[in-house]
């Protein structure tokens, strides 16, 4: 599933490419034609994202003109020429140069403003919004028992912030992905907070995750380059036996919630 970054960059391009102007809005799988024809001809007043959640408000007369993606597992949302919607495109937007398609999300719906504010009311602190509130992190973190590896990845506290990030702040700050909540100070909650919000404006910047201090690049290292579908460079995710680039400790896994975790045993030791 795409980490808040993409949503953040995906609306970001929305708004560069197609706020203000009139749209063609079309559903050319037809699972959100009737939704698609009511903002047909409209224009975007803006795109934002809040942790996973893609809002597209368009500027036409009705209540419901919030368009609510969620891309899931699957989902994806591309920008291609301006006729270019093969495949299965639940919805097409068109400003005659270029198009927005997305395939298979989770949900596109049609929204309120109302609706909007009630899945926000349900998303935890943003660290790539400016109008987040880090502050009530730490009570609620040290409330739980449930290990950090699993917090961090809770929506409903950290929005936006998926596997990569959360394995890979916990090795940056030496912390093992199973010490429970509790056990954690205010300054390692805040500091966890400072370093996602670090990681992730950069995957924004860039379009991919890089977590690796400039001392542990394969060009400061003499070391081959990750080759992964999931790209950029990272210390312990999905490294499992491979030595890690700070202490060369075979990186370790486990399981928590049902996902695995990685860590290193030697540079997070519990």
């Amino acid at each position: 599933m795409p980490e808040g970054h993409v949503i953040h960059r995906l609306a970001r391009e929305m708004n560069a490419r197609f706020a203000g102007r009139p749209l063609s809005v079309t559903s050319p799988q037809g699972r959100f034609a009737a939704e698609a024809a009511a903002l047909d001809g409209a224009a975007i007043d803006h795109a934002e994202a809040w942790g996973k959640h893609l809002f597209v408000e368009f500027d036409v007369p009705r209540p419901d003109n919030i368009v609510h993606i969620h891309l899931g597992l699957i989902g994806q949302l591309k920008f291609e020429g301006p006729d270019d919607a093969a495949g299965q495109v639940r919805l097409h937007i068109s400003n005659s140069e270029e198009s927005a398609n997305l395939r298979g999300p989770q949900w596109c719906r049609l929204i309120t403003d109302a609706d909007r504010t009630a899945a926000i009311a349900g998303v935890g602190e943003d660290p790539l919004r400016d109008d987040a509130d880090p502050s009530t992190l730490a009570p609620r973190v040290r409330r739980s028992r449930r290990p950090i590896g699993a917090l961090l990845v809770d929506q409903k506290l950290y929005a936006g912030v998926g596997s990569i990030y959360r394995t890979e702040t916990l090795f940056r700050l030496g912390i093992h992905p199973l010490m429970p909540g509790e056990s954690l100070t205010p300054d390692q909650i805040g500091d966890m907070w400072e370093d996602l919000r670090l990681l992730m404006e950069d995957g924004v910047r860039v379009g991919r995750i890089d977590t690796i201090r400039a001392e542990h690049t394969p060009e400061a290292m003499g070391r081959a380059p990750r080759e992964d579908d999931h790209g950029g460079e990272v210390y312990v995710y999905r490294r499992t036996g491979q030595p890690c680039h700070v202490c060369g400790t075979p990186v370790a896994e486990t399981p928590i919630e049902s996902r695995r975790v990685f860590y290193c045993p030697n540079c997070q030791a519990r």
